[in-house]
């Protein structure tokens, strides 16, 4: 929706009265009335002289001469003052000059609209509550002088507020926000579920709990629901019981069908004390096939550090280069002069990395591989350097550098700021299994000390099929049933992947029988309240009980097929080349919502289950989530104010948040 743009401009307005056009001529209306008894004010700027025996009065400004007659009109005289040239260059800066006021061009959909523009106090104070609030600034810098000059520049009728009156606009704000997004979820029917656990400088944990649902328009969205201080110690059923609290306060704690946690034991009880309590009270969506979703990026973060523990010593010397350069600048500014007069083609520098973020290993290896040559120049100027790499160890660097790519690849896809739906999981983790397969057949001594890590801990946590990933990748219009069918024996045992093909198939067919039986209650119970509500139509009612029965029984008439037969029977959708790594299978499924009644819906609620939970910035490491120094000395109901509202409103106005982990483990010379 397009909003106003504004622009103000300053522009004469004519008066209509004695007072303004007085204010206009720059003479003031109080002393012109006390004068007005004696002669018209107007003669404060002419004087009477002759000239060749007639009276005339002349201008004071232009010496102009016009008509005079004692005791007659001085209308022409006015007129000549408000186009004396000389007497307006006269009232320029003055205080007496023409009366101004701001005008407004208002823009709506192509309409322009001019209105006369009022300073709204109110209006500015709400405004800066958004910027300090979207954009995480500290409080304080309200108070700062030239923050207040900078508003003062724009328009000088700024009022400066203290940072206490800024933190209470802001709690009034997030109360009345909160309560329109309470309005928003009551039109929801399912929520998806992430949480992820934050601690600040100070040791307190918090619990941030993020809902993600479709829009009427097939749109996924996101809103951080709760971000609350979690009690130690970080219990399961202290987990279950604030997510139970949180879910009542929002009025949503019967509309939760999946949730996606990390793989902390705690997560594990956490997730069983929530899924009876939803079973006891008969809200259990999907039958709980797939109501406890593990963080695949969080596994495979465990899986990449498992196997980079085994092979330290592989890329042990690079890693000591490194560190030894980046000590010294006198030692990196003679290798980067190496590096400039070998006219290497690279704009890469060294960087060294931390043991908790695998990708900046991966980083770390790509930069000194582009730079391996300079390594040995660099030895010969300087004869204290000890950790030149051998031709071995940049061979194995190489072989882990290509690994990594890999890894890095799938995880950026995991976590990507462009929201992930569930359909595009499952190929990816096929090309882990696949490269983990190439590996394990390697003689190499490393590389199979660093396969057997990651093939046991996927086996742990991929062992058994992941029913949403399966299930998501057979709603992709692209894949349908083949990318399980093809997928599956290369992931899976021999003598095992046949089970898993089984139990996709399985649930595929309980999850439409579930959303068919949903809205074969909705159609009758519709039609029950159309008799009830009006007796006079029973008649016609009867006439239109064959056509509800259609409705609801011709997916199980014999002969006829279900709208899932219907959908993997049509073979795959091939979308060209171009629009190949860009299909959205949401857009497919709302194009196709008349074809595919039922089978649409479900595909929307699947598709939308988030499969990760963690940040784009967070997603390479198996460090916590940790809150900055400024909002950890604040409240932890403030806290959770510009949490939660900063994520809103930034969804709401399409404003990304600038990262602040900007790598600083990547510390470029």
């Amino acid at each position: 929706m397009s909003r106003p743009t504004k622009a103000n401009i300053v522009i004469d307005m004519e008066g209509v009265d004695k007072d303004d056009e007085m204010d206009e001529m720059g003479i003031d209306a109080t002393e012109a009335k006390t004068s007005r008894k004696k002669r018209s004010v107007v003669w404060k700027e002419f004087e009477i002289i002759t000239n060749s025996g007639d009276m005339k009065a002349r201008c004071n400004h232009c010496k102009h001469n016009l008509a005079y007659k004692k005791g007659g009109a001085t209308t022409h005289l006015k007129r000549h003052l408000k186009l004396c040239t000389p007497r307006k260059a006269t009232l320029v800066g003055k205080d007496k000059g023409p009366k101004k006021s701001l005008l407004s061009f208002d823009v709506t959909e192509g309409d322009e609209m001019l209105s006369i523009f009022k300073y709204d106090k109110g209006k500015v104070r709400e405004e800066l509550v958004k910027m300090f609030v979207v954009h995480e600034y500290p409080f304080r810098m309200v108070e700062h002088d030239f923050f207040t000059k900078f508003c003062r520049s724009l328009n000088p009728k700024y009022e400066p507020i203290k940072r206490q009156t800024l933190k209470l606009d802001c709690m009034k704000m997030y109360i009345s926000e909160k309560e329109s997004l309470k309005l928003a979820l009551a039109g929801i029917n399912k929520i998806s579920l992430t949480s992820d656990l934050w601690t600040s400088n100070q040791s307190i944990g918090y619990m941030c709990l993020t809902g993600h649902f479709m829009d009427s328009e097939w749109k996924l969205q996101k809103r951080i629901l709760n971000f609350c201080p979690l009690e130690p110690p970080h219990t399961g059923l202290a987990i279950a019981d604030s997510i139970s609290e949180c879910l009542i306060d929002w009025g949503i704690e019967d509309k939760i069908s999946t949730i996606t946690l990390d793989n902390a034991s705690s997560n594990d009880l956490a997730v069983r004390v929530l899924k009876e309590n939803f079973e006891a009270k008969e809200k259990l969506h999907f039958g709980g096939k797939i109501f406890h979703v593990r963080c695949c990026a969080h596994i495979l973060n465990l899986m990449v550090q498992d196997g980079l523990t085994e092979i330290r010593d592989v890329i042990e010397n690079i890693r000591e280069s490194v560190k030894y350069l980046k000590l010294s600048p006198s030692r990196l500014y003679k290798f980067n002069e190496i590096v400039k007069s070998l006219k290497l083609s690279t704009s890469k520098r060294l960087i060294l990395d931390v043991p908790t973020r695998w990708n900046s290993t991966y980083a770390m290896l790509e930069c000194a591989l582009e730079n391996k040559s300079v390594f040995s120049r660099y030895k010969e100027r300087d004869y204290n350097y000890k950790w030149l790499p051998s031709d071995e160890d940049w061979k194995r660097a190489a072989e882990v550098s290509k690994f990594l790519e890999v890894i890095n690849d799938v995880t950026k896809v995991f976590s990507g700021r462009k929201y992930p739906t569930s359909n595009l999981f499952l190929r990816q983790i096929w090309k882990v299994r696949k490269m983990l397969n190439d590996m394990s057949t390697d003689n190499r001594d490393f590389v199979k000390r660093m396969t057997l890590k990651m093939k046991e801990k996927f086996d742990k946590y991929w062992g058994e099929c992941n029913l949403v990933m399966a299930i998501g990748a057979v709603l992709d219009p692209r894949y349908k049933m083949k990318l399980i069918l093809y997928s599956f024996p290369k992931i899976y045992p021999a003598d095992d992947f046949q089970r898993h093909i089984d139990d996709v198939h399985e649930s595929l067919e309980f999850l439409y029988k579930e959303y068919l039986s949903v809205d074969s209650q909705i159609n009758s119970s519709m039609s029950s309240a159309t008799y009830d509500s009006n007796p006079s139509q029973a008649k016609k009612q009867k006439t239109d009980d064959f056509d509800e029965w259609v409705i609801t029984n011709s997916d199980i008439i014999p002969g006829n097929k279900s709208e899932i037969d219907m959908y993997l029977d049509e073979g795959v959708y091939k979308p060209g080349n171009e629009e190949y790594e860009d299909f959205d299978a949401l857009n497919w499924w709302k194009a196709n919502s008349l074809k595919f009644r039922h089978l649409s819906k479900m595909a929307r609620d699947i598709l939308s289950i988030p499969i990760t939970t963690v940040a784009s910035e967070s997603a390479f490491s198996t460090g916590g989530r940790v809150l900055d120094q400024y909002r950890s000395s604040l409240k932890p109901e403030t806290v959770q104010a510009l949490i939660c509202m900063g994520d809103w409103l930034r969804q709401d106005f399409g404003v990304e948040l600038a990262s602040n982990v900007e790598n600083e483990f990547m510390q470029e010379g």
